[in-house]
């Protein structure tokens, strides 16, 4: 029977070979030759995203081929560095287990073994003591700011929370969602855009903040509510073109009928 890890170490040697080949200045592939840190950055996180989405829709003979791209998109970084005399694959590979061993004492080193709470607890004072050391200070430090805006917001809280800055329990987040309703509803007369973005985007914090007091991850809720909407308006269009009629021929009080009728068959 063939070594898993040999194989494993054969295939990941081809991908940094192909990866190399492609770069090459003389015979690569003229697209891949002109990418730099700053045009691939939106293909790796577009890879993950594509990840997240075989595993939501439990696609597991998809998620290898989905899981090789994000791959891909680490050699492609580490390539560039390697050209560019500042790392390589393997200072990445170092990195990682460096950083795995270190946060996992109670596993590699000779720490009391804990449960998973205990975990997260002292999962959250290494990064804390890691962020210090790279002179980054604040409870906000290093939360990065190209994350979606929804994830941000939860990790924000979080952070805020562990020092206390934080509501007691989901009912006074839904007070506070009622007062920034209000808030909203006094600007909508006026229609000014800068202060209806400020309204909304306190109305969105507020929501991911309920999301994590509900122990929710206000990304999956939001994923989940537009898979339902898609589903829903699809089979609502699918039921008028049987009857050859096109959302665009029907009135709002139509389209409302075929939607509530939806509804009824998925209870």
């Amino acid at each position: 029977m063939p070594d898993p890890a040999a194989s494993a170490e054969a295939e990941l040697r081809r991908l940094l070979d192909i990866m190399a080949a492609l770069r090459d200045p003389d015979t690569g592939c003229p697209w891949d030759k002109t990418q730099t840190f700053d045009t691939i950055a939106p293909y790796t996180i577009e890879e993950a995203y594509e990840v997240a989405d075989a595993i939501a829709q439990r696609d597991f003979s998809a998620l290898p081929d989905e899981l090789g791209d994000l791959l891909f998109q680490v050699v492609y970084h580490a390539r560039m560095a390697e050209e560019a005399g500042q790392f390589a694959f393997a200072d990445i590979a170092k990195c990682i287990s460096d950083k795995m061993i270190r946060r996992h004492p109670h596993v590699f080193g000779d720490a009391a073994s804990r449960d998973a709470a205990a975990q997260t607890a002292a999962w959250e004072a290494q990064k804390s003591a890691e962020r210090a050391a790279r002179k980054q200070s604040g409870a906000l430090a290093g939360v990065p700011v190209g994350l979606p805006a929804l994830t941000r917001a939860l990790k924000l809280t979080n952070r805020a929370a562990r020092v206390g800055f934080d509501w007691p329990d989901a009912e006074q987040v839904l007070a506070k969602l009622d007062e920034e309703i209000q808030e909203l509803r006094a600007e909508l007369s006026g229609a000014d855009p800068a202060r209806l973005t400020d309204e909304v985007g306190d109305l969105l914090f507020v929501l991911a903040n309920l999301a994590r007091k509900l122990n929710l991850d206000p990304e999956t809720c939001l994923r989940h509510a537009n898979e339902k909407f898609s589903r829903r308006f699809n089979a609502m269009e699918s039921e008028f073109e049987v009857q050859a009629k096109s959302l665009t021929e029907l009135s709002l009080t139509e389209m409302e009928a075929g939607w509530q009728k939806v509804k009824r068959g998925e209870r």
